[in-house]
C-alpha cells in the first residue's frame, strides 16, 4: 500500500526544524514496507529478491508481514496442492524472475508449467515476463528493471489447471498531499531536451562602468562657502552639492551633480579654496560591470559574446550576462587579461565585492535531461523521484553529461515524466523512514 501524509498543524516546513519529517503525524500504512503483500483468496504471497551474502549464489527475499517465506527467500503463491515460489534473483546478473514450481512440497518439473508474469508500473506502463525451465525454476526472458515496484499479476498452468494471483510489490514510493508538498516548497517539472553547457570558472572584481562615475569639480576658482551633501548621500542630476564664491567676480555659484547617483566621495569643506581637483566623485551603483581575470590558458576559449553568470564571492546574489569586451592590456604581474561583463541595472552588486563568474564556452544540445538539484542517492543508485499524481516513486538513472545545473540522463527515466525538482531531500526522507526499499 502507499503511504499517506496525513495534514498536520505546520506543514512538512516546519517540521524540518525537527529533523525531516520526524513529527510528522501520519498514521496510514507505507507504500514500500518491506515489499507489502496481499491475499488472495486466503493463499499467502511473498516475493523476494536475490543477494549474495557471502554464502555463494544463495537466493534471498523480503519477509512480507506474516506470509510464509518459500525455502528460496522468495515470496510463496499457493492454490491447493500447486504453489510457485517467486523471487528476483541479481547475484552477478542483471535482475531476473527465478521461479519454483512444486506441488504437495515437492519441486516440480519446470518444463511442465507454462508461465507468465506480468507487472503494472506507476504510470502505465506494463512488463510482460515469459519463461524458459532451468534445472529447478522457470527464469525470466528479460531484465526486471529498476525500481522493482509495481502491481503484479502471475498465470500459470499445469497439470491441465491453471492458477493465478495478483499482488502488490512497491519499493521506493509515497504519497504526499499536493497542498503538503506544496507547503513544503516541492517542486517538480518534466524531464526533458535541455542545453548542456561547457564553462570555465573564472574570479574578479565588481566595478562601476566607466559612464557611472562623475567627477565634480567647481567650475571657477574660489572660496567654498557652504557644503550641502556628503558621502553615502543620493543626489539626482542637478542638485546642489556645494557653493562656491568665484575669486575673480565675488559672485556665489551652485556646484551641481551633473549625473544621479550616490556620493562616494567628499573631498572639500565650507572655507576650503576650490581649485582644479575635484570636489565630490558620484557613482551610479545600479550600473556596474565585472572585471573578470582571464589566464592565459583559458584566453582562446573565452569571446565576446559568450553567456556567463556572475556570483557574489561566498553569497547567493547572481546575474546573467555575457562577455562585453576585453580591457586592451594585460595585467604585467599575472599576464591574465581582463574580460568586462556588464551586469543587469540594479542587480545589487556593489563596487569593489569579489565575484566568481562562469563562462559559457559551448552548448550542445541532450534529448533527455534533469536538473542537479532534484538528484538524490537511494540505495547504491543516484535517482530523482518521479511525481504521478500525488504519488512519488524513485527512478534510478545512468547520467551522462553535467554542467552544474542539468544532467544527460541516458536511461531511468521517461521523456515528459514529471519529477521533483526542489527539496526532493523530503521525498528520500520519507521513504528511508518507512523502510520503503528492498536490500541488495
Amino acid at each position: 500500500m502507499t503511504r499517506t501524509l496525513h495534514p498536520f498543524t505546520y506543514g512538512l516546513a516546519a517540521l524540518l526544524l525537527t529533523g525531516f519529517l520526524a513529527a510528522c503525524g501520519a498514521s496510514s500504512e507505507t507504500a514500500a514496507d518491506a515489499h507489502e503483500h496481499s491475499e488472495d483468496d486466503g493463499h499467502a504471497e511473498e516475493e523476494g529478491h536475490a543477494e549474495d551474502d557471502g554464502h555463494g549464489d544463495d537466493e534471498h527475499g523480503h519477509e512480507d508481514g506474516a506470509s510464509e517465506e518459500g525455502p528460496h527467500g522468495g515470496r510463496l503463491l499457493e492454490d491447493g496442492t500447486f504453489a510457485l515460489e517467486v523471487t528476483i534473483f541479481e547475484t552477478g546478473v542483471e535482475p531476473q524472475y527465478r521461479i519454483y514450481p512444486t506441488s504437495e512440497g515437492k519441486p516440480v518439473d519446470p518444463s511442465t508449467v507454462d508461465l507468465k508474469v506480468t507487472v503494472s508500473r506507476l504510470g502505465g506502463q506494463k512488463d510482460v515476463f515469459s519463461f524458459k525451465p532451468e534445472t529447478d525454476y522457470l527464469k525470466s526472458d528479460q531484465v526486471v528493471e529498476e525500481p522493482h515496484s509495481f502491481d503484479v499479476e502471475v498465470a500459470a498452468s499445469h497439470a491441465g489447471k491453471t492458477f493465478s494471483w495478483e499482488y502488490e510489490s512497491y519499493e521506493g514510493r509515497t504519497t504526499i498531499t499536493d497542498a503538503i508538498a506544496a507547503e513544503a516548497g516541492v517542486k517538480a517539472e518534466q524531464a526533458g531536451p535541455a542545453m548542456i553547457r561547457e564553462r570555465v570558472e573564472l574570479s574578479g572584481t565588481v566595478q562601476l562602468t566607466p559612464s557611472a562615475r562623475a567627477d565634480v569639480r567647481a567650475v571657477y576658482p574660489g572660496r567654498v562657502v557652504r557644503v550641502s551633501r556628503t558621502v553615502g548621500d543620493t543626489v539626482s542630476k542637478g542638485d546642489t552639492l556645494a557653493e562656491v564664491e568665484s575669486s575673480s567676480s565675488l559672485q556665489t555659484y551652485s556646484v551641481r551633480a551633473p549625473i544621479s547617483g550616490t556620493i562616494l566621495e567628499r573631498r572639500t569643506n565650507a572655507g576650503d579654496v576650490a581649485g582644479s581637483e575635484p570636489l565630490f566623485v558620484i557613482g551610479d551603483l545600479s550600473a556596474a560591470q565585472a572585471e573578470l581575470h582571464v589566464f592565459p590558458k583559458d584566453a582562446s576559449r573565452i569571446k565576446p559574446g559568450q553567456g556567463v553568470t556572475v556570483q557574489l564571492a561566498g553569497g547567493d546574489l547572481t546575474a546573467r550576462g555575457e562577455i562585453d569586451s576585453f580591457l586592451p592590456l594585460a595585467e604585467a604581474g599575472t599576464q591574465s587579461l581582463i574580460a568586462r561583463v556588464i551586469l543587469p541595472r540594479d542587480a545589487g552588486f556593489r563596487p569593489g565585492t569579489r565575484v566568481t563568474a562562469a563562462v559559457d564556452t559551448s552548448e550542445t544540445e541532450v534529448p533527455l535531461a534533469v536538473r542537479e538539484s532534484g538528484l538524490q542517492r537511494f540505495r547504491d543508485f543516484t535517482v530523482v523521484f518521479a511525481k504521478h499524481g500525488e504519488t512519488y516513486e524513485v527512478r534510478m538513472l545512468e547520467l551522462g553529461r553535467r554542467d552544474g545545473d542539468i544532467v544527460e540522463v541516458l536511461s531511468g527515466i521517461a521523456p515528459g515524466e514529471t519529477y521533483v525538482t526542489e527539496n526532493s531531500f523530503l521525498i528520500k526522507a520519507d521513504i528511508d523512514k518507512s523502510g520503503a526499499g528492498h536490500d541488495h
